[in-house]
């Protein structure tokens, strides 16, 4: 029996977090690498628009699955007690209804695409899909988190080439280090209330080492990206890129550096100017 309700929808839109759309943009931008590496420029306009609209489906879906794997906890921090699971507005059946919804949706996209990807698109909903759980039993749940975030890139290569290159899988490292660093400033922000839980994290397996952790994260980035850059033959204006990074990477530092719990959050918003400012740069670099 469908158990979702259309005097809900409200609530189901809050639950897929789409009024706060900054987890799509991070999804999108190094989606938006991998396409534009893949194809030496902008590729065609349908694989476009079906990786776009699947980077706004899955990550609703994986954001209803987080809420729904964290129902039991979300009730007692301060931040998310007002979430529609722990608030009682949507169901538990209603929130798994709405992810098979979600998931089927993004199924439908892909198989507008080479068989090869349909394939990769397993192993995307798996990584997905498993990511809430990983908080209650390792400390490196943002690792998995990067590994989902990041599988969009072999996914982009493979529809666009068919072919999966030695030096492309550089770039999915590099967004999945990107990812950790941007989610551990995301974890400092409820490390207090996730310590109080049971709820594991990376800030709080780096500890008093987490700024430095995020540096090193973010360094291996921009240099895994700055080598994909080189072997491409990118045009010089791409570096332009990587140094606008590093400002706005100093900058995210300055934010974390009293790791303030409201500036930790800021400084997680700030990486979509990451995102977006490499994505000018690859493009911008491959088309001049």
């Amino acid at each position: 029996m469908i158990a979702l309700r259309a005097s809900n929808i409200n609530q189901y839109w809050l639950l897929m977090r789409a009024n706060k759309p900054i987890g799509s943009y991070l999804l999108l931008w190094p989606t938006l690498w991998g396409l534009f590496l893949a194809a030496g420029g902008i590729p065609s306009w349908g694989i476009l628009l079906i990786f776009t609209l699947g980077v706004f489906v899955m990550r609703s879906a994986g954001c209803v699955i987080n809420d729904y794997a964290d129902r039991k906890v979300d009730g007692s921090v301060e931040r998310t007690k007002d979430r529609p699971l722990p608030a009682g507005k949507v169901t538990e059946r209603e929130a798994k209804q709405l992810f098979a919804l979600l998931v089927l949706s993004a199924f439908i996209l892909v198989l507008f695409l080479n068989w090869q990807t349909i394939a990769l698109s397993v192993v995307a909903l798996l990584l997905a899909s498993a990511y809430p759980f990983m908080k209650r039993y390792t400390h490196l749940p943002q690792l998995v988190l990067g590994a989902a975030f990041a599988w969009s890139i072999p996914m982009a290569f493979m529809a666009v080439t068919e072919t999966l290159p030695a030096w492309m899988w550089a770039v999915y490292f590099a967004n999945l280090l990107w990812t950790v660093a941007y989610d551990t400033q995301y974890a400092m922000v409820d490390r207090r209330h996730d310590v109080k839980v049971g709820i594991k994290s990376t800030a709080i397996l780096f500890g008093k080492f987490d700024l430095l952790a995020i540096v090193l994260l973010q360094g291996a980035t921009l240099g895994l990206l700055a080598w994909v850059f080189y072997i491409q033959h990118l045009h010089a204006i791409a570096y332009i890129g990587l140094l606008v990074s590093v400002v706005l990477f100093a900058y995210q530092y300055h934010l974390c550096k009293h790791r303030e719990e409201q500036n930790c959050f800021k400084a997680f918003l700030h990486n979509n100017w990451v995102g977006m400012a490499l994505a000018i740069a690859i493009l911008a670099g491959l088309i001049l």
